[in-house]
């Protein structure tokens, strides 16, 4: 029922800024949760963002706040995450995902997901 591709990924020196996009497929995004999610190599996957595609309700990682900002275009069906003041940790594979009802940060709780785009910071 949904489909979702990622977009917009590279590598970036830190401090510099990036846009992600996830390109959503469906007919029911009034009713879904938006979520970004990423995994380096050795470690689990982490929440990011996320947003209620029809309020707009957003949150947010500790580690992103004030840096991150996620958001929707409902004429596009298009999710983003804007990144800046990039840092090295921020170095990862970054999906994007959806889940029917509220959003939530439980990765496990999402039931479509992107193919990932890979996000490099160097020092």
């Amino acid at each position: 029922q949904v489909q979702l591709v990622e977009s917009g990924g590279g590598l970036v020196q830190a401090g510099g800024s990036l846009r992600l996009s996830c390109a959503v497929s469906g007919r029911t995004f009034g009713l879904y949760a938006m979520g970004w999610f990423r995994r380096t190599p050795g470690k689990e996957r982490e929440f990011v963002a996320a947003i209620k595609w029809n309020t707009g309700s957003t949150s947010y990682a500790d580690s992103v706040k004030g840096r991150f900002t996620i958001s929707r275009d409902n004429g596009k069906n298009t999710v983003y995450l804007q990144m800046n003041s990039l840092k090295p940790e921020d170095t990862a594979v970054y999906y994007c995902a959806a889940k029917p009802g509220i959003a939530t940060m439980l990765s496990n709780e999402y039931n479509y997901w992107g193919q990932g785009t890979q996000v490099t910071v160097s020092s």
